[in-house]
C-alpha cells in the first residue's frame, strides 16, 4: 500500500505577491478573495487539496509588512504563527518586483524554525524586475520554481515539489472538505471584496464586514444580513453613495459571488455602521474572524 502524505503548506511573502491568487489556482476554485490593494487577506485561510496519495493543506496568510496599529500587529502575528507551525513554506517572490528585505526576514524565520521552504516566482507572465530591493541568495535562486496563477503555468511542478516534502501521515481532514472556515466568514469576505473593488483607494483598509444572520431558505433564497463597518461618518457617506447607489452596487456584486460560492439564490441585505474601534480592538477583530 502506498504511503500517504499530508501536511500544512504556508504561503508567505510581502503584500501583493499573489498568495491568494496562487491558492485559488492550486485549488482549482475561488476560496480566498483577491484584490490589487495591500492587506486584502486579514486572516489565515485554509484550503484543502487532495492529490493522489497526499492531502495538501494550504495556509494563505496576510502579507508580512511593517506597522504598529492593532490590525497590523494582528496580521503579522498570524504570519509568525503559521511560519512556526507549517510543515512546508512557499516563499513567494513577485517576479515583476524581485526579492526584498521582507523575504530576508521570512527566510531567516523559516531557517530558525527548521521549516522546509520552496521559493516560488509568481506572476511569471510579467516582465522580471531588473533589480530587487535586496539580493536573493544564490542557493535559493537556483531552486526557485516559476508559476503563473493567471495562466495556470508551473502549478503541477510546484505540487510535485510540495508533495515530496510533506510528512508521511494519514489525511487530516475529510475527503470532501475544502476549508475549515464557516460559510458565514466566506460570505463576509466576498462582501468585503466587492466593497474593495468599488470604493476609492483610501477606504478599503477601514472596512470590515460582519454577517449578522445567515438563513438557508430551502426552496427559497438564502437570506443574509450583514454590516459593513467603517471608522468615520465621512466613510459611511462614501460607502452608501449618493441616493444609496454605491451600497446597492456592492450588494449586487457580492450577491453574485455568494451565489456562485453556495450554489443557491441569495437575498442579501447590507447596512453601513460606524464602529471607530473595530481595527483597534483585539476582541473586535477576533469576533470578525481576523485571527
Amino acid at each position: 500500500m502506498a504511503e500517504t502524505r499530508a501536511g500544512f503548506v504556508a504561503l508567505l511573502g510581502p503584500p501583493n505577491v499573489g498568495k491568494s491568487s496562487l491558492l485559488n489556482a492550486l485549488l482549482g476554485q475561488r476560496l480566498a478573495i483577491v484584490s490589487a490593494k495591500p492587506q486584502t487577506t486579514r486572516s489565515r485561510i485554509l484550503g484543502i487539496l487532495p492529490r493522489g496519495d497526499a492531502q495538501i493543506l494550504f495556509l494563505d496568510t496576510p502579507g508580512r509588512h511593517r506597522g504598529t496599529k492593532a490590525l497590523n500587529t494582528s496580521l503579522n502575528a498570524i504570519v509568525d504563527e503559521v511560519t512556526r507551525d507549517c510543515d512546508v513554506a512557499l516563499l513567494l517572490v513577485d517576479r515583476s518586483r524581485g526579492w526584498s528585505d521582507t523575504h530576508d526576514e521570512l527566510a531567516r524565520a523559516l531557517e530558525t524554525a527548521g521549516r522546509e521552504k520552496i521559493v516560488v516566482f509568481t506572476k511569471c507572465d510579467l516582465a522580471p524586475a531588473e533589480v530587487g530591493e535586496s539580493v536573493m541568495p544564490a542557493a535559493l535562486a537556483e531552486e526557485a520554481l516559476p508559476v503563473s496563477a493567471r495562466k495556470g503555468k508551473g502549478l503541477d511542478a510546484l505540487l510535485d515539489s510540495i508533495v515530496a516534502r510533506l510528512p508521511i501521515s494519514p489525511p487530516l481532514y475529510g475527503s470532501d472538505d475544502l476549508t475549515d472556515r464557516p460559510v458565514r466568514f466566506l460570505c463576509a469576505e466576498l462582501i468585503r471584496e466587492a466593497a474593495m473593488g468599488l470604493l476609492a483607494e483610501e477606504l478599503p483598509h477601514s472596512i470590515a464586514v460582519q454577517v449578522l444572520t445567515y438563513e438557508e431558505g430551502g426552496s427559497r433564497p438564502t437570506r443574509i444580513r450583514a454590516d459593513l463597518l467603517v471608522e468615520r461618518d465621512s466613510q459611511k457617506r462614501i460607502v452608501v453613495g449618493q441616493g444609496g447607489q454605491k451600497i446597492k452596487q456592492i450588494g449586487i456584486r457580492a450577491r453574485q459571488s455568494i451565489e456562485a460560492l453556495i450554489g443557491a439564490k441569495v437575498h442579501l441585505e447590507l447596512f453601513v455602521k460606524v464602529d471607530p474601534q473595530w481595527s483597534k480592538s483585539a476582541r473586535r477583530m477576533l469576533e470578525l474572524g481576523y485571527h
